[in-house]
């Protein structure tokens, strides 16, 4: 009896440690989904679509040239961003970017004002230019039929600015930020929001995004992925994969024109 007792608890340890090896997903798989055109494209802002390049010289510059500091700045704005939606609370991403940018300067002794930390990203994530590739990609969608929606953890007047600069508000067919929900990406319930907003089920919704960790988020929505993979860009390994990952918006744009 306690043979069979120790085979019985053998054999159900392995069917339990097999089952949480391979994740229960309700979205497709890569190539039923490749044959099916997403109803709506939605598109992360910042690094997707628009070149982030002197946000970070001037963030460097404010670390005192400290440009090995800007990985850790931007994952401390993540983390404080979704403390913040944990913690049911709500500030501007910019705002939160700038106390993550205070906290880093703190920890390295460099002297760094809430002012001159507001500066150093608010001013100039205004004005930031489009990836080279953008416009065109973009307009080959439309041209196609896509619907085009823009999905930000950025606030509503912040996007707004930054299309009318970077002359994307005529890509597109509507702006959505999470400051209308409290959340921020990658929470699910941003995602399921947004589905919800343009009338769709969350298998007809694909985000187009530059950031590993939105692209999991979306994924674990049951939304579908394309990955636009920036130098310095990763997926995150222990999420599903989305079914396109190209190193830029041409060939993102490409892979979704070839679904019929």
């Amino acid at each position: 009896m306690k043979i069979e007792r120790r085979n019985f608890v053998k054999q159900a340890t392995i069917m339990t440690l097999g089952g949480a090896a391979i994740p229960t997903l309700t979205h497709q798989s890569k190539d039923k989904t490749m044959t099916t055109r997403p109803k709506v494209l939605f598109f992360d802002v910042n690094e997707t679509l628009l070149d982030l390049t002197a946000m970070k010289d001037s963030v460097s510059k404010a670390l005192g040239g400290r440009k090995d500091l800007l990985p850790l700045w931007f994952t401390t704005m993540l983390q404080y961003s979704l403390v913040s939606t944990v913690g049911r609370q709500y500030n501007d991403f910019g705002i939160i970017g700038s106390a993550a940018l205070q906290m880093v300067a703190a920890n390295y002794n460099i002297t760094l004002t809430e002012d001159e930390a507001k500066a150093a990203i608010l001013t100039p994530i205004r004005s930031l230019p489009a990836h080279t590739e953008v416009k065109e990609a973009l307009q080959r969608l439309r041209a196609a039929g896509y619907k085009l929606v823009s999905f930000t953890n950025s606030s509503n007047i912040g996007v707004e600015t930054q299309f009318k600069n970077a002359g994307l508000t005529e890509y597109f067919d509507l702006r959505l930020s999470v400051e209308d929900i409290g959340k921020f990406k990658p929470h699910t319930d941003a995602y399921e929001w947004a589905a919800r907003k343009l009338g769709v089920a969350p298998n007809e919704c694909l985000l187009v995004a530059a950031h590993g960790w939105d692209i999991a988020g979306a994924l674990w929505a049951n939304w579908r992925g394309a990955f636009v993979s920036r130098p310095g860009a990763q997926l995150y390994p222990l999420a599903p994969e989305p079914e396109i990952n190209e190193s830029n918006l041409t060939l993102v744009a490409d892979k979704l024109l070839a679904i019929q």
